[in-house]
């Protein structure tokens, strides 16, 4: 793609991002969300790959209905309540319309069938942006509304983590567990959302250093299915050797970073007197756990020759940077003892 078009198309997704953080007026947030959208799908379809459109195409078609509902709702809102404002929504069927087209946008289940289908094609690099910075924005709005029910809100977050759960156990391709795993993580975020804001937020920034990290390590070993990935001991194998680690972090074991928000999910919820619900998100992790489980093992328990069917990967040397990586590793495992100070920046 030429340098100019991926410069713009990189500041229109920034533009959108920005218009919907400092909107407080549905229209603009809505513009900005349609910014977004429009600014990723020429990167989506750059490859000229069959999947690769299809992929475009099913997202686009998405998105494209999560906004219609989401202005229709807004609409409505205006005529039911006389005012624009994205914070004073009081009628609750704008507020429960408004919940579930931003639920479509980031793939809440039950809404959540496009997402393993387009991650799958996408390549890498774009799979990443959409499983980061386009959370950003529909997140920003569903944390600023107020819940229409906090039912609502804990269905989506119980039936996400269960269906991110069982959703990855069969799969060998990468692109698609990464996808479950994104629904099973934006599940937790929403459970606790009601109740503790801070929360939610300090669970998002840590599910995108967990994510972003995993999306750069599978790019530089140019993997996308479990087979390449049991290959990859020959090209890395210090970075092999930390693999585990940062999957299970995703999967939330101490004393890794990604146990930090489930732990302090759990607790919330306890406090607030929903025990069979922490009892539940906490077994559907356990789903999660095995799948970052045979990745593991798959990766660094396996060596060559191996029961595995896979093609042996030249050997170029990576162009890729490794800084980042490098960064978002150490983040992503050793964040950990930092609880107590984050806890106290999260109380208000």
């Amino acid at each position: 793609m030429n340098p100019y078009i991926l410069a713009t198309l990189l500041f229109g997704l920034g533009l959108g991002t920005t218009i919907t953080f400092a909107s407080s007026h549905w229209l603009l947030a809505w513009m900005g969300l349609e910014m977004n959208t429009l600014a990723i799908i020429p990167l989506m379809a750059q490859h000229h790959h069959p999947r690769a459109i299809e992929a475009t195409t099913k997202y686009f078609l998405t998105q494209a209905a999560a906004a219609a509902t989401l202005l229709f709702a807004s609409v409505t809102n205006a005529w039911l309540t006389g005012q624009w404002e994205i914070q004073q929504i009081a009628h609750p069927l704008p507020s429960t319309m408004i919940t579930l087209a931003l639920a479509l946008k980031i793939g809440l289940a039950p809404l959540h069938a496009w997402l393993p289908e387009v991650l799958q094609g996408l390549d890498l690099t774009t799979g990443l942006i959409l499983s980061t910075w386009q959370k950003l924005a529909p997140f920003a709005l569903i944390l600023q509304i107020p819940p229409s029910s906090s039912t609502l809100l804990i269905i989506l977050g119980l039936t996400s983590t269960l269906i991110g759960g069982w959703g990855g156990l069969n799969h060998t391709q990468l692109r698609k567990i990464l996808a479950y795993s994104s629904i099973a993580h934006l599940g937790w975020m929403v459970l606790v959302l009601q109740f503790s804001p801070s929360i939610t937020l300090l669970t998002l920034l840590t599910y995108l250093v967990m994510t972003f990290s995993t999306f750069l390590l599978f790019k530089l070993n140019k993997a996308t299915n479990i087979n390449t990935l049991a290959m990859s001991w020959s090209k890395a194998p210090t970075l092999t050797a930390l693999t585990p680690l940062i999957l299970l972090s995703l999967g939330g074991l101490p004393p890794l970073t990604g146990f930090m928000p489930k732990w302090l999910i759990l607790q919330e919820l306890t406090k607030q007197g929903l025990a069979p619900t922490a009892t539940l998100a906490a077994l559907s992790a356990l789903l999660s756990l095995y799948f970052y489980l045979r990745l593991s093992y798959a990766m660094s328990l396996t060596i060559s020759p191996n029961n595995l069917m896979g093609m042996a990967p030249w050997r170029f040397p990576s162009t890729q940077l490794t800084y980042p990586l490098a960064a978002s590793t150490a983040m992503t495992v050793c964040l950990l003892p930092l609880t107590p100070g984050i806890s106290a920046l999260l109380t208000p």
